[in-house]
């Protein structure tokens, strides 16, 4: 891609949660391409200057107060304001490389419906996962996989892409660290084209995070057997219905797998 905005190119919006991430924005702003449509990053009642260190940095950046707490509820309140026809979610500690971006777009126009970062694929990786997280990850991705009859290899992991619209109509209203898994779930239940797309995870820059490995991993169960409990089918006509692959046609650096069984 030689330009988000270029001719014929969607409008790409990227949204990034903040609270207290005054010392790792001015890393995260660096990292994006150029000729995104727009960045809104959503705060979470920072205390710290977050808010002033990204205008000064980017004047034009666009700052959402979130409403309630939790990275699924600045999420959701960055989707609901947010004006680009493609949707990107950075976390703002530094741990992701804004520069992937194109990867993700490339992913969806290519096809894609829901473009999924992957620590797990060929080109990505992690330097920040312990054995334990490592671990819970893969368990909770076996269940998911086997419920759902998905092939994910990466299931919480914050760096995810999709079309604007059909986003929406997934209605995120998870509160936490939950919210990637919910997010994979109704888009396998909602029957998307979902793509994985190898991204590298690097360790948080500055200050401490969020993160609590047996809350979180416990939410994310919560997550997965009230999803299944609640088994609604999407609305029809709300959400394109393919689920071929959509491996066909990508670029080289967005190699991925269509990971949603027919």
């Amino acid at each position: 891609m030689e330009g988000l905005n270029g001719a014929g190119q969607p409008r790409v919006s990227v949204i990034i949660p903040t609270r207290n991430e005054a010392r790792n924005i001015p890393h995260v702003l660096a990292t994006l391409p150029p000729d995104i449509h727009e960045v809104l990053l959503v705060d979470g009642a920072s205390t710290d200057g977050t808010i002033e260190t990204a205008r000064a940095l980017m004047p034009d950046i666009r700052v959402v107060t979130q409403p309630g707490s939790g990275k699924g509820d600045a999420l959701a309140a960055g989707l609901a304001e947010c004006t680009g026809d493609i949707v990107v979610m950075l976390d703002a500690d530094g741990s992701a490389d804004g520069g992937e971006i194109p990867r993700f777009v490339d992913a969806l126009v290519a096809g894609a419906d829901l473009a999924k970062g992957s620590r797990f694929l060929d080109g990505g990786g992690s330097t920040d996962l312990t054995r334990l997280r490592r671990g819970g990850n893969r368990f909770l991705c076996g269940m998911v996989n086997l419920v759902y009859r998905t092939r994910y290899s990466d299931l919480c992991y914050g760096y995810n892409a999709g079309w604007t619209a059909q986003l929406r109509q997934l209605k995120l209203d998870c509160a936490g660290f939950e919210v990637e898994t919910v997010l994979s779930i109704r888009s396998a239940k909602s029957r998307l084209r979902i793509t994985e797309v190898p991204s590298f995870e690097s360790p948080r820059l500055f200050g401490e995070s969020n993160l609590r490995t047996f809350r979180d991993g416990w939410r994310v169960l919560c997550a997965i057997v009230r999803e299944h409990r609640e088994r609604k089918p999407a609305p029809a006509g709300a959400l394109q219905p393919a689920v071929a692959p959509v491996v066909d046609g990508l670029p080289e650096a967005a190699a991925a797998t269509a990971i949603v069984e027919t």
